[in-house]
C-alpha cells in the first residue's frame, strides 16, 4: 500500500518548535494505499471503554479559535480512523516472522536481533492457533526469573517459548498478551483495544476459509498507526495548542536513573511501574539518555543474564512544553520515534510523552461531546 501525503502541504505549520534527534552524548541539542473495504462507522461507546472513561474538553474560558480548531482536528482524525481498516496501515510489501512455541528462547532472541525487530507473534503448532505476542517484556521476565533463582542460570539456555508461562507464574507477572483483531476491522477499534490492554502493538488475525483456523497476517504498532495518521490526515496541523495547555503526557513522579544505577534496579522500575522507559540523568538533573525496555534485548544478546550494565544507547527525541501536537506529528511522519522526553530550557526533565499518551489523547479527548 502506498501512503499518500496530505494534498495541501503549504498549510503545514512551521516546525520551528520541533526538535531533531540528538545523540546520547549531547543532550543539550534541543529537538523539540488502496483502501480495503470497511464495516461502517464505529460508535465510540461501542468499544471497550465505559463512557465515563472519555475525557471531555472542559476549557476554563469560552472556546477561542484555537480551541475550536483543536476540536475539529481531533474529530477529523477519529473520523479517519473509523473508515480505515487495520489492513490499510500495512505497507505494500512486508516480512512477517512468526515463532513456534517450541522454539528455544535463546534462538528467538538471536532471530529478533538478526532481523532488527523487537517482537513476534507466537504460534502453537500443536493446536494450530495464535498463542500471543512475544515482546521484550518476556525477556525481562527471564532476567527477573534468574535474579530470583540464580542457581537456574544454566537452565535458561534450555527454556522454550512455551515455558514462558511457567516463568510468569514463578515470578508472579501478567501472562503473555493475546489481544488481537481482524485486519478488516476499523482502525479505530484496533486503537481502542490497544489502549484497553495497554499493548503497544496488536496482531492482525484472519480466518482461513478452508480450515476456519486463525491465521496471523501481520502486527500493527502504535508508531505505524500514528505515522499513517500523520501522512494522510492534514487536519493534524490543526492541533496547535501547546503541551502546557493539554492533559497529555506524564509529569509527576517520573521514574529516573543515572549512568551508575544498576541495570537490575532500572528493570525492576520498568516492571513495578508498568512503564516502557526510564530517563537517564546526570548529576545536574540534565537528561542525557533514556533506557527503554527494548534495550534489554541488546544487553542480553550474548546470553549474559548476570552481567548487565548501562551502556551508550541510541539518541533520544526531546520537546518542550511549548511544542504542539502538529509539530510532534510532523516529527513522527519524518522519523521513527516512540517517545519524547519533555525538557525545559536548561535541558532538565519536565516529563515524558509516549505514543500511548498521544493515541489516548486523539481517541478520547472530547469524545463525549460528539455523542
Amino acid at each position: 500500500m502506498s501512503e499518500v501525503e496530505p494534498e495541501d502541504a503549504t498549510k503545514r505549520a512551521q516546525a520551528a518548535n520541533a526538535h531533531d534527534k540528538v545523540p546520547s552524548n549531547n543532550a543539550s541539542s534541543k529537538t523539540s494505499s488502496p483502501v480495503v473495504g470497511h464495516e461502517g462507522f464505529v460508535q465510540p461507546s461501542s468499544y471497550l471503554r465505559p463512557r465515563g472513561y472519555s475525557r471531555p474538553i472542559t476549557p476554563a474560558q469560552p472556546l477561542n479559535p484555537i480551541d475550536r480548531e483543536q476540536i475539529e482536528g481531533l474529530r477529523a482524525i477519529r473520523a479517519f480512523l473509523k473508515v480505515r481498516t487495520s489492513y490499510d496501515v500495512l505497507p505494500l510489501s512486508f516480512r512477517l516472522i512468526v515463532f513456534d512455541t517450541t522454539l528455544l528462547v535463546k534462538k528467538s532472541l538471536n532471530t529478533l536481533i538478526h532481523n532488527g525487530i523487537v517482537s513476534a507473534p507466537l504460534w502453537d503448532s500443536k493446536t494450530s492457533t495464535f498463542a500471543g505476542l512475544l515482546t521484550t517484556s518476556d525477556y525481562i521476565n527471564v532476567i527477573q526469573y534468574y535474579w530470583q533463582n540464580p542457581d537456574a542460570l544454566n537452565e535458561i539456555d534450555q527454556f522454550r517459548l512455551d515455558s514462558l508461562r511457567d516463568i510468569e507464574k514463578a515470578i508472579g507477572v501478567t501472562p503473555i498478551e493475546t489481544v488481537s483483531i481482524h485486519p478488516l476491522k476499523p482502525l479505530y477499534e484496533a486503537c481502542r483495544r490497544m489502549l484497553e490492554s495497554r499493548a503497544r502493538r496488536i496482531p492482525l488475525i484472519d480466518g482461513d476459509d478452508e480450515t476456519s483456523r486463525g491465521m496471523v497476517v501481520s502486527v500493527v504498532t502504535q508508531y505505524r498507526i500514528l505515522k499513517f495518521v500523520a501522512v494522510n490526515v492534514s487536519e493534524t496541523q490543526m492541533l496547535r495548542k501547546p503541551l502546557r495547555d493539554l492533559n497529555v503526557g506524564t509529569y509527576d513522579h517520573v521514574q529516573t536513573a543515572y549512568m551508575d544505577t544498576p541495570v537490575m534496579d532500572v528493570i525492576h522500575l520498568l516492571v513495578k511501574k508498568n512503564i516502557s522507559n526510564v530517563p537517564i540523568l546526570n548529576n545536574d538533573g540534565v537528561v542525557i539518555n533514556v533506557f527503554q525496555a527494548v534495550d534489554v534485548i541488546t544487553l542480553i544478546k550474548g546470553g549474559f543474564y548476570d552481567d548487565l550494565n548501562l551502556t551508550d544507547f541510541a539518541g533520544i527525541y526531546t520537546c518542550s512544553m511549548n511544542d504542539r501536537l502538529d509539530t510532534i506529528f510532523d516529527t513522527i511522519r519524518k522519523s521513527r520515534v516512540h517517545r519524547f522526553v519533555i525538557i525545559d530550557h536548561n535541558y532538565r526533565l519536565k516529563g515524558v510523552l509516549t505514543l500511548s499518551d498521544i493515541l489516548e489523547y486523539i481517541l478520547l479527548e472530547g469524545e463525549d461531546s460528539e455523542t
